[in-house]
């Protein structure tokens, strides 16, 4: 099946654009543009900064992951967390846990991890885990595509359309 290419953006002019106005190439929400609520996955490959410090200001609430890009089939998230998330499993895909800022506790049936920024752990698929913070904690989570943050089960946590900021 051939991907359809994103178009290029168009440029910002007057008097009132400058250069960080300008983008080659972004993202839209045309239909076009839009595979099963995500943005589809570009042909040509495109070097894209992101400032982590600017994503989290984007949001507040707690335990609703963003997608901030995506990779080799793996969405990249980041998420504010603070206070309990149920336990829960991913039958078929494994999880990567990155604390940016703050503590993450994750807890699973026989151990419990405390995380500090700069920390990360994996958790293999099928492994019943159960994050939580004290503190408000900003992570990032590396996870494939489609992945549904509570795994096999749907709660008031689930998020099934995520937004991709």
């Amino acid at each position: 099946m051939r991907r359809p290419v994103l178009r290029r953006a168009q440029e910002p002019s007057g008097a009132n654009s400058n250069r960080s106005d300008k983008r080659i190439y972004e993202y839209t929400n045309k239909q076009s543009h839009i595979l099963f609520g995500l943005p589809i996955l570009l042909e040509q490959r495109i070097s894209m900064k992101v400032n982590l410090k600017e994503k989290f200001s984007q949001f507040h609430d707690h335990w609703h992951p963003r997608i901030i890009g995506e990779l080799n089939g793996q969405q990249v998230k980041i998420a504010k967390v603070k206070g309990e998330f149920p336990w829960h499993k991913h039958d078929q895909e494994d999880e990567l846990f990155l604390v940016i800022k703050g503590e993450l506790t994750l807890e699973f049936k026989d151990k419990k991890h405390i995380l500090k920024a700069g920390e990360m752990i994996f958790v293999p698929r099928d492994t019943e885990h159960k994050p939580s913070a004290k503190i408000e904690t900003q992570i990032m989570l590396f996870e494939p595509s489609g992945t549904l943050n509570t795994g096999s089960e749907e709660n008031e946590f689930t998020r099934k359309d995520l937004e991709v900021i």
